[in-house]
C-alpha cells in the first residue's frame, strides 16, 4: 500500500496487511506521518516538555453518585 506523508508529501510503501495500513483504510481520519517527522515531532514535543510550561489539560469527569 502506497501512503503520502501529510507533512513533507513523501510517498512510502507500507505492508498491505499491517496494522497501521487497516487503520488508514477504515478509519479516514487517521493520518500518515513518515518516520523523520514523527521523530522529528517527538523530539520537538520532549524539549517542550523539559521547559516546565507544557500542560495538558484533561477533561473534567463528572462523578456520578449513584454509580
Amino acid at each position: 500500500m502506497q501512503v503520502k506523508c501529510v507533512i513533507c508529501d513523501v510517498v512510502e510503501e507500507i505492508e498491505d496487511y499491517s496494522l497501521q495500513a487497516k487503520r488508514l483504510r477504515n478509519r479516514k481520519i487517521h493520518m500518515y506521518l513518515c518516520q523523520n517527522c514523527n521523530d522529528r515531532i517527538k523530539e520537538n514535543t520532549l524539549k517542550r516538555h523539559a521547559t516546565g510550561k507544557f500542560q495538558l489539560y484533561e477533561e473534567k469527569k463528572k462523578v456520578d453518585e449513584l454509580i
